[in-house]
This record gives C-alpha cells, sequence and structure tokens, in this order.
C-alpha cells in the first residue's frame, strides 16, 4: 500500500469536499438502517394493534416519512459532493503526472512504448481516482456505522452488542483483507496484461496498412486473441475472489441475525424488549451490513489501484535525460545560435553526430537534408536541450544551452514537426497554445502570416469554430498551416522545423514552403526536410550524412 498511501496529498487537498461527502455518506446509510428498523417496528406494532394491543402508529409512520425524504436528499447530496471531487482530484493527479512526463521526454532508453504510456496516463490514474468511493470512503462510513450500531445493540440487547461486533467487523474489516491479499498478484497482472493489450491495439492501429500489404492480419489478430485470453482469465479470478466476498458477508450477516435473535427472544420471554423493537434491531442490524457489503463490492479493486499506483510512481520518477543548473544564468537576446564540435549517440558506441560544427547569425534561415535516420532531428533535439551533447557546445545568442533555465530556452526556440498535432477545440484554443495572452488581432495576424486568414474569416463561427479531434476537420495543409500560425504567434525568435511538409501532396508541399519564407520573416529558422527546395527558400543548405555536416 506504500505507492498508494504516497498519493495521500492529492486527497488532502480535496480534505474539505471528500469530507462533505463522507458525512453525507453516513448519514445516507443511517438513514436507511434507520428507515427499515422503524418500518419493521411500526409494522409488528401495527400487527398488534389489530390483536387488541395498544399501539401509537402517528410516530412511525411520521418517522418513516422523514427517513425516507432524508435518505434520498443524502443520497443526492454524497453523489453530487463526491464525485464533483474525485473529478477534481482525477484533474489534479492527470496535471501532476503530465509536469513530471515533460522533463522527461524523450527518454533515455527506447523500452517505453506508446501504449503502455497511453496506459499509464489514462488507465492507471483512472483507478486511482475512484479510490476515496470504492475504498476509503466506504470502509469509515463502515466503522462510524458499526460502532453506532454496537453501541446501540450493546444498551438495547444484553450480549447483543458482542455478537453484532464480532460478525460486522468480520464482514467490514477482516473479508476485506483477505479479499486485498488475495486480489494483489491478479490487480498487479491485470494492469500489465491491460497494458499489453492497449499496446498490442496501438501497434495493429499504427501499422494496419503494413499488416495488410504484408499478409499479416491473421497473425496481428492471434496476438490480441491470446493477450485477451489472458486477460480475461486474470478478470475471472478477480471475479472469483469478489464472489467470496459478497458470499462471505452474506454469510456473516446471517449468523450475526440468527445470534441476535437468539438473544432476542431470551430477552423478549424475560419481558425484557418488547416484539416491535426487537423486530426493528433485527432489521436494522441486517441492514447495516450494507455497509461492509459496500466494502467488498470494491475491495478487489484496490490490488489494481495499488499495482497502477506503482506504474504512475515508476513513471514519475525516471531520472530526467536533462536538469536545469544550479545557478542558471539569464538568457541573453538574440536569435543566433552554434553548434561547436558536437558528438552525440543514444549509443556512445555508435553517434549519430560527430564534431558537428554549425553556425547561424540571427535571422538566417537553413535547411539540412539528409536520409532518414541520419540524425537530422537529434540536432532540432539537442537544440531544445532535450539532450545533452556527449561532447562540444550547443549555444543559443552566445550562451550555452546547459547554463540556462529550459524554460527560457523553449520560449527562445519553437519546434513544429511532422507529428506536432491539433487539438480538440476551437481553432482560438490551438493558436493560443503558442501564446496565452494574445489578443484576437494577433492570431488574426499569424493566421494570415501562414495563409489561413481567408479559410478562417469564411466559417461561420471564425475563431471560435471547433476542431475535431486531431484536426480531422481540416484537410492536411490547413491543420499544417494552423500549428504553423500557432508558431509564429509565439514570441520565440527560432523557429525548428522537422519535416514541417511530410505527408502532404507535392502541390501542397510546395505551397507551405514558399509560404513559409514570407511567413517567418525576420526570424531564425532551421529546416530538416526531404522536400525539394526552390531557389531563395533558404539562405544556406547542409547535408548529414554518417554523422558528419557538410555545406552543400
Amino acid at each position: 500500500m506504500k505507492a498508494l498511501l504516497s498519493f495521500h496529498p492529492f486527497f488532502m487537498r480535496r480534505s474539505g469536499p471528500f469530507l462533505a461527502a463522507l458525512i453525507l455518506s453516513i448519514v445516507t446509510l443511517a438513514a436507511g438502517i434507520a428507515l427499515l428498523g422503524v418500518s419493521g417496528w411500526f409494522l409488528t406494532g401495527a400487527a398488534l394493534t389489530t390483536a387488541g394491543i395498544t399501539f401509537n402508529l402517528f410516530g412511525p409512520s411520521a418517522l418513516v416519512r422523514g427517513l425516507s425524504l432524508l435518505r434520498i436528499v443524502a443520497r443526492y447530496g454524497e453523489k453530487l459532493v463526491g464525485h464533483d471531487a474525485t473529478l477534481r482530484l482525477l484533474a489534479d493527479l492527470r496535471g501532476w503526472q503530465f509536469r513530471q512526463l515533460i522533463p522527461r521526454v524523450p527518454f533515455k532508453t527506447r523500452e517505453w512504448r506508446r501504449g503502455d504510456l497511453v496506459s499509464r496516463l489514462t488507465a492507471d490514474i483512472d483507478a486511482l481516482d475512484m479510490v476515496f468511493l470504492t475504498a476509503f470512503g466506504p470502509v469509515l462510513t463502515a466503522l462510524a456505522v458499526g460502532f453506532t450500531m454496537t453501541t446501540v445493540l450493546a444498551f438495547s440487547l444484553p450480549g447483543g452488542g458482542l455478537i453484532y461486533a464480532v460478525g460486522f467487523f468480520s464482514a467490514a474489516l477482516v473479508t476485506p483483507v483477505v479479499m486485498i491479499l488475495a486480489a494483489c498478484a491478479p490487480g498487479r497482472a491485470s494492469m500489465a496484461v491491460s497494458s499489453q493489450m492497449r499496446m498490442t491495439v496501438l501497434d495493429g492501429i499504427e501499422g494496419h496498412a503494413d499488416l495488410r500489404g504484408l499478409g499479416a492480419c491473421g497473425w496481428a489478430r492471434g496476438g490480441f486473441r491470446a493477450v485477451a485470453y489472458q486477460l480475461s482469465r486474470i478478470r475471472t479470478r478477480q471475479a472469483s475472489i469478489n464472489a467470496f466476498g459478497i458470499a462471505a458477508v452474506q454469510l456473516l450477516g446471517g449468523l450475526t441475525l440468527v445470534g441476535l435473535l437468539w438473544r432476542g427472544l431470551g430477552a423478549h420471554a424475560e419481558g425484557i424488549l418488547g416484539g416491535p423493537l426487537l423486530v426493528g434491531l433485527l432489521l436494522a442490524a441486517l441492514a447495516s451490513f450494507e455497509a461492509a457489503a459496500a466494502i467488498v463490492r470494491n475491495a478487489s479493486r484496490l490490488g489494481a489501484a495499488q499495482a497502477a499506483a506503482t506504474r504512475v510512481r515508476t513513471l514519475s520518477q525516471i531520472v530526467p535525460s536533462v536538469h536545469d543548473p544550479a545557478i542558471p544564468v539569464p538568457l541573453p537576446d538574440g536569435n543566433g545560435f552554434s553548434f561547436d564540435r558536437v558528438r552525440f549517440g543514444y549509443d556512445p558506441a555508435r553517434p549519430v553526430l560527430d564534431d558537428v560544427t554549425l553556425k547561424v547569425a540571427a535571422g538566417e534561415r537553413i535547411a539540412i537534408l539528409g536520409a532518414s535516420g541520419s540524425g537530422k532531428s537529434t540536432i532540432l533535439h539537442l537544440l531544445l536541450r532535450l539532450a545533452d551533447p556527449d561532447e562540444g557546445v550547443v549555444r543559443v545568442a552566445g550562451c550555452n544551452t546547459g547554463d540556462v533555465v529550459q524554460a527560457d530556452l523553449h520560449r527562445r526556440v519553437a519546434l513544429l514537426t511532422q507529428d506536432t498535432p491539433v487539438f480538440l477545440g476551437t481553432i482560438r484554443d490551438n493558436l493560443l497554445i503558442g501564446r496565452s495572452d494574445a489578443t484576437d488581432d494577433e492570431c488574426w495576424h499569424a493566421l494570415k502570416s501562414a495563409r489561413l486568414d481567408a479559410f478562417v474569416r469564411g466559417l461561420p463561427d471564425g475563431l471560435d469554430t471547433w476542431l475535431g479531434e486531431a484536426g480531422r476537420t481540416l484537410s492536411a495543409g490547413q491543420a499544417r498551416r494552423v500549428c504553423l500560425a500557432r508558431v509564429l504567434l509565439s514570441s520565440a525568435g527560432i523557429i525548428a522545423l522537422d519535416e514541417p511538409t511530410s505527408g502532404l501532396d507535392p502541390e501542397t508541399e510546395r505551397a507551405f514552403l514558399a509560404d513559409l519564407s514570407s511567413a517567418s520573416d525576420g526570424r531564425t529558422v532551421i529546416l530538416v526536410t526531404h522536400a525539394e527546395l526552390a531557389p531563395g527558400m533558404v539562405d544556406r543548405i547542409y547535408r548529414l550524412e554518417d554523422g558528419v555536416l557538410s555545406e552543400s
């Protein structure tokens, strides 16, 4: 439980709403227990009235109506407050996870697969955000109800408090503990195999064309079936543990009821306890086991939650590839940059860049050509300090990038890649990612520079036009121009472009590159591309081969 408890600061931030939800949960359950108890008391009394025994029916009937209304209102309040707090907790957890992840990307090693990261950022966080509603909240509610009911029975029924306490706390505490211990291994396996399934699905989607072309769809389906069967067996085991817990609660509830009935009949025979009150106490005791059942229904999830907490914590504990300096220096003004005898390799024995020297003045536009995998994108990564060179120095405005705060560097250098996404939201939302305080006039100027203003003005909602997921309501060229406008809206003086026309048709590619020259006027541009460049698009062209950069 150590990994799960390490997230308690997030719960403490929402302690007020969670406490309110807990109080409302206790009130709801207490009202339900009292309602069943009073109903038993009322019906038994009514039956005795028909036999000629005097019984005041007004009081119990009024209590039934009042408790029914209280239970409904408290349940509504509990759901409203509890789920609102949980959703806010979810936002806190996701924000924290992304803040932890951003400095660690790209990873030093290639062990992290995309599907696994997606699983840790979605399903694992989801497993954590329900911990209060399905675990801590029900446990605290059960403890409050159990102690209250034990006290009532101890004073009302001789020996009843001990019988109830043994039965109830065995159901509410011992049974869940046994279930959690039994569910730990299946929980870990479930999270791991679920992650493997997501990786298999994403691999199949991304490689669908290749699988079809190579006739390997059957092989991919077979791999998915194997993972699905493995997950099915794990889920069946988890369901069996859950069924055992529910059966145990029912059994303990029945045995407790029999024990209380035995003691109650004796007390009734001795004249200590009246019949209506005895029936009311028995039904109230039976109803209180609903608190134990709520714990048991979700106890098996704690194994998966613990595994999810471990996986999320592991991701956040990865050592970042770069660190801000202990004593940073201010980044001087200027948009020039240089590489001085830079050597870099993911494997030191096989350098991607070898003795690369490059100097670009402010306002210059250069292009770097080369085969796929030659290291062109690595040059941009080093410029943005997503990694540090093994040897040599990268400078921006004459300052070593290792001596400045990364946030300052990223405000100076903007990156546009072939994978830069259009986010789900409006055109305005997407543009303001580049600079959150930009005005409408500045947004329109950026769109004009990207040659997209006429298209946006023709839309019914203009800047407030809603874009589909991944920009699917736009053509590929329009989506790329939205991303370019976002970069141009930023205050960055250096624009790094990594295959910005990849996937575009030749005509759209030529138009995009032709507009890039005028759109980036006054800024320094480094363009990595396979595209054919027309004369005048850039000031200089370099070629990267076998880790060596040379001017073409």
